[in-house]
């Protein structure tokens, strides 16, 4: 079968690999349909990957399956089910697992697609507990959106910086992936939403997805500009996944008591803190990585419902996905490129 492997840093090829062998006890076979790009992917084709990993690998973080086979022991979904696949195998034992904080594992092996083989590739054995069935109205690019772009967004806004209705949000990178789906997600509930852009374009595009205030970074300070809108008080909830360009802005942004809740690092993994600020206005920073399946299992149900929806920039072929990471890094898309495998 074939296989989107990375060979060396910034190399990716279409490999032959051997196909998986039939489930086993617990197990599922999966026929992969669409693999959703990231920057996760693009960390990890720079070769910034945190932790050992043998070449090559198999690329590819976030997807969409149908069950073509299922092992012994199997009963949460059935031969034929549209699902989405959790990012990472937990191991399901532990107390974290246990409760449904699948992100808190105590025995993680790693990242799919980062650390161990990823999905995009035909098929792939996966245990069925690491699978979430699409309810009826959620297509295969939906689904494939579900377990880092919509799951992730959710867990940060909801879970961890617990937004609420009449709240004020900033968000960061309304055109990239996760910030479209903030923008929706923030927007349903009633939230007022300002977000940030890179060029002037993605202005109009932001507001139909309900941004009430959409700066561009590039010709205005976000922070003052988020101090005007907010006639000085600041914003309750900042939601932040750029790193190091945006964090001293990001904390000024911030009303007293406000939450910044952060996911990722594109512009850098290390910026200074001014630590009276944060203990002066008694600020709350909140690490989130990933999500609960729980979150995978709500997005899709508000998918369906029309609640939300998924922000597509472009669809690539199979062996296609340098340039897309390419595009990627240089932040030229509006919400997510996705690859067709199968379907």
């Amino acid at each position: 079968m074939r296989a989107l492997q990375l060979v060396s840093d910034r190399d990716i090829r279409v490999n032959d690999v051997p196909e998986p062998p039939a489930p086993g006890e617990g197990e599922v076979l999966l026929a992969i349909r669409v693999v959703a790009l990231n920057h996760i992917d693009v960390w990890g084709w720079r070769g910034m990957a945190f932790a050992k990993r043998k070449l090559p690998m198999t690329v590819g973080a976030e997807a969409s399956a149908v069950v073509a086979a299922i092992g012994p022991g199997v009963s949460n979904v059935r031969t034929g089910d549209l699902v989405a696949i959790y990012g990472a195998p937990t191991c399901g034992r532990c107390r974290p697992c246990r409760e449904g904080r699948d992100n808190h594992c105590e025995h993680p092996k790693g990242v799919h697609g980062f650390h161990l083989d990823g999905y995009a590739r035909d098929y792939a054995v996966m245990p069925a507990r690491n699978v979430v069935p699409a309810p009826e109205g959620v297509d295969d690019v939906a689904a494939a959106l579900a377990p880092v772009t919509f799951g992730t967004s959710e867990h940060m806004l909801f879970d961890n910086a617990r937004l609420e209705p009449g709240e004020t949000v900033l968000v960061h990178a309304g055109g990239s992936g996760i910030g479209a789906a903030a923008i929706q997600l923030a927007r349903k509930i009633g939230a007022t939403v300002i977000t940030t852009v890179g060029s002037d374009d993605k202005i109009a595009k932001c507001r139909e997805l309900g941004a009430d205030h959409v700066i561009n970074y590039r010709k205005d300070r976000f922070e003052g500009e988020v101090r005007k809108i907010t006639k000085k008080r600041g914003v309750d909830v900042v939601f932040e996944h750029v790193g190091k360009d945006t964090w001293a802005g990001s904390l000024f942004s911030l009303r007293r008591g406000g939450r910044l809740v952060t996911c990722g690092s594109t512009s850098g993994v290390s910026a200074e803190t001014n630590l009276m600020m944060l203990f002066q206005q008694q600020l709350r920073l909140i690490g989130s990585f990933g999500c609960r399946m729980g979150n995978m299992v709500s997005v899709m149900e508000k998918m369906a419902k029309g609640v939300v929806r998924p922000v597509v920039d472009s669809q690539v072929e199979f062996g296609d996905v340098g340039k897309a990471l390419a595009r990627m890094e240089s932040r030229q898309v509006f919400g997510k490129i996705v690859m067709r495998v199968g379907g």
